[in-house]
């Protein structure tokens, strides 16, 4: 079947997409129409080499909002042993899902026209993908249901201002959790992200193990396996916790509860990384190589810990000194401390120095600029 358009290619695949689409931010639905955003190709890359690099012989895989079916068809086209759904509730975005499955010549590829609450309640899947308009929080519970055991979720976030506290309130009724304002905010997002699916995972009794978080562009994106079993819930949930973050005074730390000082979150303050499976993912072949190149190079580089990044204009802004070069920031802090740039922001570093170690390796440097 045929739909008006205009065809692209991504990665090793050619998209058939609506002649008026998106091609960068968030973008809009306009009326009776199919979404296509042709930025979120880094965000697809993602997905294909992630899935490339988990090694299973074969793999069930549903797009759960999968509109031009892009996703569906990249990961169909370019992850060896895939059977996909590519699931739209939309009528419209049919079309777009057959023309493509032909243009690529796939036979593992099945069109689905449902609800995802029906579509998950009947099926249970290796991979599901979540990359809903807006905010995912309506539909996650529903994703989870569709996970089959040692199963992996993806999710995108692209509400990034009220996960990033431009909108607290917002924050607050979808996800139940005070945002951090300010340089840790996209920090803040990701693991208020995580944190929201960590308590969705617990109704069920299931715990959850994350393979990447990150923020780029407009949105969060994350991919975590399921555990079965009330250990691996029980240890998940010991993993959430909130944040005491003093602007006046820089200090940060974490507690397994609430109480005045810790009053951001509810957060995930575990590990965003499985380095592992970072190490076996490649940017071959991917639509957006180099950057692809660029972010594994830093998420693989990047010191895993918690409490979260400091940025070099919050420490300038603090102690008003001037900013020395951020390479030698963090060449000092090593010899002290793990310490590593943070793909969250170019101006960033994430540490396990003390907060008197990273000031005072600040002073010394801003003193010999």
């Amino acid at each position: 079947m045929n739909s008006p358009g205009t065809v692209i290619d991504e990665g090793r695949t050619k998209l058939l997409v609506p002649s008026l689409h998106s091609t960068h931010g968030p973008g809009k639905i306009e009326a009776g129409s199919v979404f296509f955003n042709e930025q979120m190709a880094f965000n697809r890359d993602v997905s294909v080499m992630l899935l490339r690099a988990l090694g299973r012989d074969h793999l069930t895989v549903a797009d759960a909002m999968t509109a031009t079916g892009a996703r569906a068809v990249r990961i169909a086209n370019e992850v060896p042993g895939t059977e996909v759904t590519a699931n739209d509730y939309d009528p419209n975005a049919v079309p777009y899902i057959e023309s493509n499955i032909v243009l690529n010549g796939l036979t593992n590829v099945t069109v689905s026209n449902r609800d995802m609450n029906c579509l998950f309640a009947e099926n249970l899947y290796d991979y599901v993908d979540l990359d809903p308009f807006g905010s995912p929080s309506l539909f996650i519970q529903s994703a989870i249901r569709g996970c089959r055991k040692d199963g992996v979720l993806a999710v995108t976030a692209t509400d990034t201002a009220p996960l990033a506290g431009a909108q607290a309130p917002k924050c607050r009724r979808r996800y139940q959790s005070e945002p951090i304002r300010g340089y840790m905010c996209h920090e803040g997002g990701v693991r208020i992200l995580l944190a929201t699916i960590a308590r969705e995972m617990g109704k069920f009794d299931r715990g959850m193990h994350p393979l990447l978080g990150f923020y780029a562009d407009h949105y969060y994106r994350v991919y975590v396996q399921v555990e079965h079993g009330t250990q691996a819930c029980d240890r998940m949930l010991s993993q959430l916790g909130y944040l005491e973050y003093d602007q006046d005074t820089m200090a940060r730390s974490v507690s397994p509860t609430w109480d005045k000082r810790h009053r951001f979150g509810l957060l995930w303050v575990g590990p965003l990384q499985d380095k592992t499976l970072l190490t076996r993912m490649s940017p071959e072949g991917m639509s957006q190589e180099k950057r692809c190149e660029k972010m594994l190079a830093l998420w693989r580089n990047e010191v895993d810990t918690t409490p979260f990044l400091y940025d070099m204009s919050e420490l300038s802004s603090h102690l008003k000194l001037n900013n020395p070069p951020l390479d030698d920031m963090i060449i000092r802090l090593q010899e002290v401390a793990p310490t590593s740039k943070t793909h969250f922001s170019p101006t960033s570093f994430i540490t396990e120095a003390t907060l008197e170690q990273v000031v005072a390796a600040y002073r010394a440097l801003s003193l010999t600029c």
